[in-house]
């Protein structure tokens, strides 16, 4: 298995980010693939939070004020 980069921003890009980390080339490759990976998981799973926050906001409000009194009624302590 092996890759070979013709692009030579990805080139300088893969090699800094080996000289930063301090890692050869395949190591830089993986950290970068993996953090991306990462970032696309935790962005699908926000979208999903966020469809969900969505539809549970959109629903009707209920015409009940929920209170002590209505919480009383429910379990039979309301005024007699």
């Amino acid at each position: 298995m092996s890759f070979h980069v013709r692009d030579p921003e990805t080139d300088a890009l893969v090699r800094e980010l080996a000289r930063t980390r301090g890692v050869g080339l395949t190591e830089a490759i993986k950290l970068a693939a993996r953090a991306d990976l990462e970032r696309a998981q935790k962005s699908s799973f926000m979208e999903g939070l966020r469809k969900i926050q969505s539809e549970i906001a959109s629903r009707r409000k209920p015409d009940v004020v929920i209170d002590k009194t209505f919480f009383d009624d429910l379990s039979g302590q309301g005024d007699d």
